[in-house]
C-alpha cells in the first residue's frame, strides 16, 4: 500500500511541475498545415509535437527537442515582446497515402527544427522554422530512402496561443 500511495504522490508531482510550464498549442502552415504544440523544458529549452498533412497527402507527427538561443546567442532586446531562435532534432514517423504515379508507403526517420520566433506581451506567438524529416520509407515493392520531408510541410509559419 505504501508503494502505491509513494507513486500516486510521484505522478501527482510529476503532473504538477509538467502543468506549470509555459506552453504554446496552434497552428503551421506552409506546402501542407498541421498543429503544433510547444512544451516548455526550462528557460531554454522546449518540446515541440505536431501532428501534420505534409502537401495534403500524407499525415505525419514529429516531435522535436529544441534548444532555444543555442550558444547564448540573443536576438537584440525589443521594446515590446522578445525574439528568440531554436534549433534541434527529433523523429517522425508517417504515411503517404500516394499519388497517381507511384503507390502509398510508410515512412520514419530523423527530424530537425531551426527557426525564429517572436513572442507578444500577450498570448500570441509567431514563428518561421524549417523542420525537415529524413529517413526509410517502405511499401509492397521495397523500403528506400526518405527525402520528401526535406520540403513537403518542412517550411512554415506558426500562429500559437501561449498558457
Amino acid at each position: 500500500m505504501k508503494k502505491i500511495a509513494l507513486l500516486f504522490v510521484f505522478a501527482v508531482a510529476m503532473a504538477t511541475a509538467a502543468f506549470a510550464q509555459p506552453r504554446a498549442v496552434g497552428v503551421r502552415i506552409g506546402y501542407g498545415a498541421g498543429a503544433s504544440y510547444q512544451h516548455s523544458m526550462g528557460e531554454n529549452n522546449m518540446i515541440e509535437v505536431e501532428v501534420a498533412l505534409p502537401a495534403f497527402n500524407a499525415i505525419e507527427a514529429a516531435a522535436t527537442y529544441d534548444w532555444i538561443n543555442p550558444g547564448g546567442l540573443e536576438f537584440p532586446a525589443v521594446s515590446k515582446g522578445k525574439f528568440n531562435w531554436y534549433a534541434g532534432v527529433g523523429a517522425g514517423v508517417g504515411y503517404d497515402w500516394g499519388r497517381w504515379w507511384y503507390s502509398a508507403y510508410a515512412f520514419g526517420g530523423v527530424a530537425g527544427r531551426i527557426g525564429v520566433e517572436y513572442n507578444f506581451e500577450f498570448p500570441l506567438q509567431l514563428s518561421v522554422d524549417w523542420r525537415p524529416l529524413i529517413g526509410v520509407e517502405g511499401n509492397e515493392y521495397g523500403v528506400g530512402f526518405y527525402a520528401d520531408g526535406l520540403y513537403s510541410g518542412a517550411i512554415a509559419v506558426g500562429a500559437r496561443y501561449t498558457f
